[in-house]
């Protein structure tokens, strides 16, 4: 049985997220405030398995709850509800470390789904981490880790290793890297980084991505303000290099 936090002010969708998950068998609680939330699973700790999290909340927003909770190193599954659909909100979203994202009204069968997927992704990186002793399998052609210079991507507990230290990734940060790596040695735009990770295809400020790539850059790049890895292709997009000349 999976531990399920909703952090809704709607009493009547709260209620009803609550029904139909625990029919699914999980057990739910339920809080409308963002300060509340951050006191259970920051300050006392509690263990959740995934959190649903709307950003229009009294008090303290939902994008301000997912920042501070990432800050915190918690790193619970979190799919984030808005009222607005626009590609800028959903990109703030992923930028304050939502990993999903469904805009209201949602159809109820796929945000159940959405987070069954979170709660599959979290229960695999559990037992791959039983089985490998926490370390990624350091194999460049596997799909689930990548190897370059000193650094290893492990996709599928996103995490990025350099020797001892070791990087948490969001799952969009994971998807930017991939797709990046995936097109290594091509450039690619900024509008097919929101169409091929984000299934984006509004009209929206494609300087957003670039947030994520500054992000990238600290977590990869000896010197992120010297780019040898992730560099920027004026006037398109981005570039990785696998095997850069200095």
């Amino acid at each position: 049985m999976s531990r399920i936090l909703i952090v809704e002010d709607e009493a009547h969708l709260a209620q009803g997220l609550r029904f139909n998950f625990e029919a699914e068998g999980h057990s739910v609680h339920i809080t409308e405030r963002g300060e509340e939330a951050l006191t259970r699973l920051v300050k006392n700790r509690e263990d959740f398995d995934a959190l649903v999290l709307d950003v229009m909340l009294p008090g303290k927003d939902g994008f301000s709850v997912a920042r501070e909770l990432r800050e915190a190193k918690n790193y619970i599954p979190l799919l984030m509800l808005t009222a607005r659909g626009r590609p800028e909100d959903v990109l703030k979203g992923f930028e304050s470390g939502a990993d999903d994202y469904l805009a209201k009204p949602f159809n109820l069968a796929i945000l159940i789904a959405r987070i069954e997927g979170l709660l599959r992704r979290k229960n695999w990186s559990r037992i791959t981490n039983s089985a490998t002793g926490g370390h990624a399998r350091p194999d460049a052609d596997s799909q689930d880790s990548f190897r370059f210079g000193d650094k290893i991507i492990d996709f599928q507990n996103l995490q990025l290793r350099s020797g001892s230290n070791i990087v948490q990734l969001t799952v969009m940060e994971s998807d930017l890297l991939r797709y990046l790596i995936r097109n290594a040695g091509h450039p690619v735009s900024r509008k097919a980084i929101l169409q091929e990770v984000w299934n984006l295809h509004q009209d929206t400020n494609t300087r957003a991505i670039d947030n994520f790539i500054v992000r990238l850059r600290r977590y990869i790049e000896p010197k992120p303000s010297k780019p040898r890895y992730l560099l920027t292709v004026r006037g398109l997009g981005y570039q990785f290099l696998l095997n850069p000349e200095h």
